[in-house]
């Protein structure tokens, strides 16, 4: 199961996706269809903060993967969640941004 929780930041398009559970299996399209409902300038300023995800599948990983390479940031602190967003921004240190240059959902 996963739950996703959506914060408004300060600035009327940011927001913050609190994420809950297991990001693996119908999960991640959950993840992919909450994503794509937000508006491009939500993207643009969209933080997932994943420090409540106990176990993130191959799937899942490609997904975050991609929200990445779209403009999200990533948080983590458990070591499973950092590793792997280390691995998907080459950045220790659990927290990364990107060029937003890919911008798609599909």
């Amino acid at each position: 199961m996963l739950k996703i929780t959506g914060e408004r930041g300060t600035g009327k398009d940011s927001i913050s996706l609190i994420l809950e559970g297991r990001l693996a299996g119908l999960w991640v399209e959950e993840l992919n269809s909450y994503w794509c409902k937000l508006t491009e300038s939500q993207q643009k300023n969209a933080g997932i903060d994943l420090s409540g995800v106990t176990f993130i599948d191959a799937t899942g990983k490609a997904l975050l993967g991609r929200l990445w390479r779209q403009g999200a940031r990533l948080w983590a602190t458990g070591c499973l969640t950092r590793c792997i967003v280390e691995e998907i921004t080459g950045e220790r240190g659990g927290a990364a941004e990107i060029d937003r240059d890919e911008r798609r959902c599909s």
